[in-house]
């Protein structure tokens, strides 16, 4: 592949609702590029986006992809997200070294859930953007509804570009909006043009009048004549196109169908004529040495630096490290600078990735998007630059997993390779995270939801060949006292030669501290009990605390006052007085209205307001208190609540089940309070049915 210029480079993200289009609609922009001599398809497993046999399997995007085409002399560096809020952190890593968006809708679906946030991701991350239409094939297709819908929802800078004409219930061609002509697909797959049939001018006639308003509002001027009823001449209109889709207050629709590849020729010409290339973004760090702004602004004239935004980990070709070049030119051997790990890393050879497929290059230019293999200690989100001129650019924010789920190896002496390949996985997945619980005899796998969870699971199993076992997470419960109790235990034994013989009387009160296990005193008098045994009292208290009596929880918030006792001069021992105080505080906890205690959590979910009623009414079934609702930036409400831990099993399926998809959530623990009776008690009898396996 050739060098590109800064100037001649476009970084374009595929946004969209899972099952949009966005997959297929890269296959046909790079069938007609001549990057393939024939369109795989998403059913046969052979597209070049969707490579990952999970993603083969499952029939639906996993991965963000990067398929680099070259068009009119410019090359566009095509992102390919997943749809599914599961592999949100993929698209948060593409969008990051995006320079402009197309949001893709599916003319027979219309707008969805996945659609309005694509919107707002571009929102977010300030983003041009442009709506294409697919599905034009289908018969029910409706393009006309799409853009009313887009317009009821984002106001007058909806501009639709282009107009389906149907034929015998075939898509045959398009009217140009902008210059009102239309245009047939001919056998060889070029356009002829011809006059617009009488059926499509009324429709014209509306969206060339949506044009005309989006093009109006951008200026006093234009709104000015617009009222006067003067006409735009072609020329102004794509002057203005030009300036406006740039700062976001003009997003132009196009359409076309994916399978037959119509609609990407011009999909592609109005990407390179209304997109901004690098250089017309800002891009801005910090000196690391003289703790000044440094503005890289993507000019290839500055001292080099890049980011990275995904690492690729694969037990088979190695890593790769993938890169936004964001000044300078970087070429083969270069030594790149990382500031966060203080390692100098030699880049050695420069690659472009298309799908699966690597293209060496000599060089990447400001702008450019490539990848370097095996970079030593350098991960997702470090910054690379020179060490004469250190850069620290922002890290992009990867949204935090809230869903988890406890993991064992299936085969015994496997926990090694598994631990290994999550670190891995970990590597190429920053939403992804494994927790060691040692206090609940766990291991925690958290994601973004139970798909994402399978996926890693069967990915675990496909590439590193080890199986692990998805179950119900156990939650944190403690046991803790009410009352006050005092207790004696005598630990006498005999068995030949030196006996056993420990003493002790205890007093167990509340301490009122929960967040300690124990505090232990000791008020004896007249040396009943030596002082060199008070140190195995205490040792036999923090053992206790470790498993409660009550059900095998962790014990706090209790109070432990050994105030008398008496030894033995032969047979009293460390162990004897360790002995005898497990054994009182068994007994004093016991005999002090023993409590279980619940986490609860602080949680906030972020609906659509017509959701709130069903969410709260949810939250109180699951032993929530709403404590507020506040509205968000757009137009969202925040309802905070405080829930059990165990309430929150499953929530996130519920959640998106209720709202369409619509709903997040997040939560952080908050406290500890007395678990209902009938919770408690439920708890009580599974630890002591063994239905819970402490030791699995």
């Amino acid at each position: 592949m050739n060098v590109y210029t800064t100037d001649k480079i476009r970084n374009v993200v595929l946004l969209g609702h899972g099952g949009c289009g966005k997959t297929s609609l890269t296959e046909a922009m790079a069938y007609l590029s001549g990057i393939t001599s024939r369109m795989g398809n998403i059913e046969d497993g052979n597209t070049i986006s969707d490579f990952d046999k999970e993603e083969i399997k499952r029939k639906c995007s996993i991965h963000m992809s990067l398929v680099p085409i070259e068009w009119q002399d410019v090359k566009i560096n095509i992102l390919d997200t997943p749809g599914f809020f599961d592999f949100i952190g993929e698209v948060e890593e593409a969008v990051s070294v995006a320079d402009a968006a197309v949001i893709v809708v599916s003319g027979k679906a219309g707008i969805q859930t996945g659609t309005k946030r694509a919107w707002e991701i571009c929102d977010k991350y300030k983003l041009p953007r442009m709506i294409f239409v697919t599905d034009m094939d289908i018969d029910n297709a409706s393009y006309r509804q799409v853009v009313a819908q887009l317009q009821e929802l984002y106001g007058k800078k909806i501009a639709p570009f282009h107009l389906p004409i149907r034929e015998e219930q075939q898509f045959v061609g398009y009217v140009n909006v902008i210059q009102q002509k239309a245009k047939r697909w001919n056998e060889k797959g070029e356009v002829d043009k011809f006059d617009v049939p009488e059926y499509s001018k009324e429709n014209l006639g509306i969206c060339r009048e949506a044009l005309l308003e989006a093009v109006a509002e951008t200026s006093e001027e234009f709104m000015e004549r617009y009222f006067g009823g003067e006409e735009f001449s072609e020329d102004e209109i794509r002057s203005a196109l030009r300036a406006n889709v740039i700062d976001g207050s003009i997003v132009p629709v196009l359409m076309g169908s994916n399978i037959l590849a119509r609609g990407m020729y011009t999909l592609m010409s109005d990407i390179i004529k209304y997109f901004p290339s690098p250089e017309k973004r800002q891009c801005a760090g910090i000196n690391t040495k003289t703790n000044e702004v440094y503005n890289a602004d993507y000019d290839f004239a500055k001292p080099k630096s890049a980011y990275v935004f995904k690492t690729i980990v694969d037990p088979y070709i190695g890593k790769y490290s993938l890169i936004k070049v964001n000044s300078g030119v970087l070429k083969t051997d270069d030594v790149l600078y990382n500031y966060h790990r203080d390692f100098e890393e030699k880049a050695g050879r420069l690659y472009l990735l298309r799908g699966t497929k690597t293209i060496e290059v000599k060089e990447l230019h400001a702008g450019d998007i490539g990848a370097l293999p095996k970079l030593q200690k350098t991960l997702t989100t470090d910054s690379l630059s020179t060490k004469a001129v250190p850069v620290a650019f922002i890290r992009t924010a990867i949204s935090k997993p809230y869903v988890s789920m406890r993991y064992k190896a299936k085969n015994k002496g496997d926990e090694d390779k598994i631990s290994q390949a999550l670190q891995k996985i970990q590597m190429e997945d920053l939403t992804l995270k494994s927790v060691n619980d040692s206090e609940n005899g766990q291991t925690l796998l958290y994601g973004m939801g139970d798909t994402h969870l399978e996926v890693v699971s069967d990915a675990l199993l496909e590439k590193y060949k080890v199986e692990i076992e998805l179950k119900r997470p156990r939650v944190a419960f403690k046991e803790t006292i009410r009352k006050n109790s005092d207790v004696e235990y005598k630990y006498k034994k005999q068995s030949g030669g030196h006996g056993q013989y420990g003493h002790v009387k205890m007093r167990f009160e509340p301490s009122g501290d929960l967040e300690k296990a124990y505090e232990f005193e000791q008020c004896v008098v007249g040396g009943a009990v030596p002082k060199n045994f008070f140190p195995a009292v205490e040792k036999g208290i923090a053992e206790s605390v470790k498993s409660g009596p009550l059900a095998a929880y962790p014990v706090i918030g209790v109070k432990a006052i050994l105030y008398d006792g008496s030894s033995h001069p032969v047979d009293s021992s460390e162990m004897a007085f360790k002995t005898a105080a497990k054994q009182a505080f068994k007994k004093g906890f016991l005999e002090a209205s023993p409590v279980l205690l619940e986490p609860i959590a602080a949680l906030k979910v972020v609906v659509p307001e017509q959701y709130t009623g069903d969410i709260m009414g949810d939250l109180n079934k699951r032993r929530g208190r709403v404590m507020g609702m506040n509205p968000t930036d757009n137009g969202y409400q925040e309802i905070a609540a405080d829930i059990p831990y165990l309430e929150l099993y499953g929530y996130n399926t519920r959640l998106r089940s209720m709202t369409s998809g619509s709903g997040t959530f997040s939560y952080e623990f908050l406290r500890y309070e007395q678990a209902p009776d009938d919770v408690a008690q439920k708890q009580i009898e599974e630890r002591a049915n063994k239905l819970v396996d402490i030791e699995e």
